[in-house]
């Protein structure tokens, strides 16, 4: 008898089915979890907005959207301020350890309270991408780099992957970090949005950078150690941390570079 090894059509369709149902039945019904469909939508979308959306505007002047800005910009403060204490409250209590944590899949209200805010640090990132879209109502195309759409489009599929297979354990240091920072980058831009009258008070955005720098080194040690630990974590998730921490630490050294040391060398 001979046997017929599955087309790659066939294999794909395995391998979705697999995807949707191994991941943490806690999550599977909550909004854009189940399925990596809906997400990956929202990503091809959000690529033909960054492609489409500078022509669009090219002969059209930019649009004022200031009262629109004070408000998300706010909002996305109070969101993260939101997340960064539910990250720390839901670990501190559940005694989290920062060398290993494997991920607590049961249904007790500290496992669900860690589970909820993952998803809210997913679905902020969603929400994240409309940065974009007002950056090019407002014609701020030199804004659209390289770094910038990678990061706001990747960290949508970082994140579903989180929420859908590992919602909490050790992944949580993430949520907790980029959620204080976030704290203070959206208050940044909630001030520069006020009007150039509080441009003078502005003067710490180098030292922004420098945050995010840090955070991207924290979570690149924290998943090494981790890693390399006997730890009942998923190393293939680890690894997907791990070089995507290295990437952002490329990326933004090279924009602080650009953006700091070599404009200060250029002007002495």
């Amino acid at each position: 008898m001979v046997s017929v090894s599955p087309s790659i059509w066939q294999r794909l369709q395995i391998f979705y089915q697999w995807v949707l149902e191994n991941g943490d039945k806690r999550t599977d019904g909550w909004l854009l979890v189940y399925s990596p469909l809906p997400v990956g939508g929202i990503f091809l979308f959000y690529l033909v907005i960054v492609w489409l959306g500078p022509k669009l505007m090219s002969s059209r002047e930019p649009v004022n959207i200031k009262a629109l800005l004070i408000i998300y910009n706010f909002s996305m403060v109070c969101l993260s301020a939101y997340m960064f204490y539910e990250f720390t409250a839901s670990s501190w209590l559940a005694n989290y350890s920062l060398v290993c944590q494997p991920v607590d899949y049961s249904e007790t209200p500290l496992a669900m309270r860690m589970a909820r805010v993952c998803w809210w640090f997913y679905f902020s990132k969603v929400i994240e991408l409309t940065d974009t879209v007002f950056f090019i109502l407002r014609k701020k195309n030199n804004q659209l780099t390289f770094l910038h759409v990678y990061h706001h489009g990747t960290m949508i599929f970082n994140w579903w992957a989180g929420v859908k297979y590992v919602a909490g354990g050790q992944s949580f240091l993430i949520g907790l970090i980029n959620s204080f920072v976030h704290v203070v980058m959206y208050m940044y831009y909630g001030l520069a949005a006020l009007g150039s009258q509080m441009h003078k008070y502005l003067w710490w955005k180098h030292y922004l950078t420098s945050l995010q720098l840090l955070q991207f080194f924290t979570v690149t040690i924290h998943t090494a150690v981790n890693l390399f630990a006997d730890c009942d974590f998923p190393d293939t998730m680890n690894m997907v941390v791990l070089g995507y921490s290295l990437s952002l630490i490329a990326l933004f050294s090279n924009f602080y570079y650009r953006s700091y040391i070599s404009k200060k060398t250029k002007t002495v």
